[in-house]
């Protein structure tokens, strides 16, 4: 596939993205990583923006189990189910149903006995999801830090260490809220590396490793605290037993990029997956990545075209004092990638995150073409400008190359595809 139209170039860009998407899909994945069926009793736990999704599948799995529990995902991603109850509430900043929802999970953990199972439904966006306090701290509190550390630039590491610390059900807590159950959590994963501590910060998953420091975390970032809060920091936290963990990965952010490669192999493209883990500035990365793409296509470094790198991840949008326009991580990377690729020939991109919303907005994300500057400068805009003022979602939707799939239901992070022939 060696000659493409535009309009091929976009729709395999389209193709990729969804190949990934549908691979992180909870219905078709969550079969195999089911455990043995319980003699007790089994209570359905869980937060995040597939654990709904997730909750039908298991239903739909074990129709001859005696399911029950509670679930919650963000407003707008519940599915139906017949046995376990599903919640909504606000993402990526709690709200009074994010408190709710935590305190009838808790409920629903109470009275288990050894011959009962735990099932925890675990994904991407539960630490918003689920949110309960620490002793002697407000939800209020919890908000006023999660917009500052969204607008801080801080690392997704970094903003779940800190709500692991003012959390009474996040690190592990959950885990021992379910003792003396068997516990098995089943995951998505939506963080680089992977760590099942790091997802939903980890309700079910005692952490083994050191913990970041909360503290120095919120001085880094210069976030204001409330005197609650800085009191809780000063305590030094129990120490975690050793409690047998059973984690259970059921979707990866590799796993989507591989369904992605395979997907363009099948079309004649060699794909490069880069990592599932790249961090830092979106428009940083944006810079690199055009850096790369004009290699390929002008000098056949590393790779001589057709090649579609392919990589995933979590980067970040510092906004700083001055305050943004709309757009979210992914939008931000495709605005400074077409900056940077100044009309470059033969070369197309597509990013979103893969729950289908990007940022706090409507479209999972957008896609550039060799003209997207063109087109721009037609319409008497600046791409430059906007994002200098962090408002790539209005360009890409003046343009009509957003990417709007709706909520998915899973939530393996972000794709992002430059396809280079």
């Amino acid at each position: 596939m060696r000659s493409v139209t535009p309009e091929q170039a976009s729709g395999l860009l389209h193709h990729l993205f969804a190949a990934a998407v549908e691979r992180a899909k909870p219905g078709p994945a969550i079969g195999p990583y089911l455990p043995a069926k319980p003699t007790g009793r089994c209570i359905v736990i869980g937060a995040g923006k597939a654990s709904a999704a997730m909750a039908a599948a298991v239903e739909a799995a074990w129709p001859d189990v005696a399911l029950s529990g509670v679930v919650v995902t963000r407003y707008g991603h519940a599915v139906p189910t017949e046995r376990i109850r599903i919640l909504e509430a606000a993402h990526p900043v709690s709200d009074a149903m994010s408190e709710t929802a935590a305190l009838l999970i808790l409920d629903a953990l109470k009275g288990l006995t050894q011959d009962d199972l735990v099932l925890a439904l675990i994904s991407g966006g539960g630490s918003a999801l689920m949110a309960l306090p620490a002793a002697g701290i407000t939800l209020a509190d919890k908000q006023a830090i999660t917009r500052q550390l969204l607008r801080s630039g801080a690392t997704i590491h970094e903003m779940n260490a800190v709500r692991k610390r003012l959390s009474a059900v996040k690190g592990g807590k959950l885990a021992l809220a379910a003792q003396p159950a068997r516990l098995v959590t089943l995951a998505i994963s939506d963080i680089p590396g992977d760590a099942p501590a790091d997802i939903a910060s980890g309700p079910t998953v005692l952490e083994t490793a050191p913990a970041l420091d909360a503290r120095a975390i919120l001085q880094r970032y210069r976030i204001h605290v409330s005197d609650a809060v800085n009191t809780l920091l000063e305590q030094v936290p129990p120490p975690q037993p050793d409690l047998r963990q059973d984690i259970r990965l059921i979707a990866t952010p590799s796993s989507a990029l591989e369904a992605a490669a395979q997907a363009a192999r099948e079309q004649g493209i060699t794909p490069l997956i880069l990592g599932d883990a790249l961090e830092g500035e979106s428009a940083q990365l944006g810079i690199f990545m055009a850096g790369i793409a004009r290699s390929i296509r002008e000098k056949g470094l590393p790779f001589a075209p057709p090649v579609v790198l392919l990589s995933g991840g979590e980067t970040t949008v510092t906004l700083g004092e001055a305050g943004a326009g709309k757009g979210g991580r992914n939008t931000e990377f495709l605005l400074s990638f077409a900056c940077a690729a100044k009309g470059l020939p033969g070369v197309w991109a597509i990013a979103g995150d893969t729950d289908g919303i990007d940022g706090s907005e409507d479209a999972a994300g957008a896609w550039v073409t060799p003209d997207t500057l063109t087109r721009a400068d037609a319409l008497g805009l600046a791409p430059a400008d906007f994002l200098q003022r962090h408002d790539s979602y209005s360009l890409f939707s003046a343009l009509g190359d957003l990417v709007i799939t709706g909520p998915t239901l899973t939530n393996v992070n972000d794709v992002r595809a430059v396809l280079v022939l």
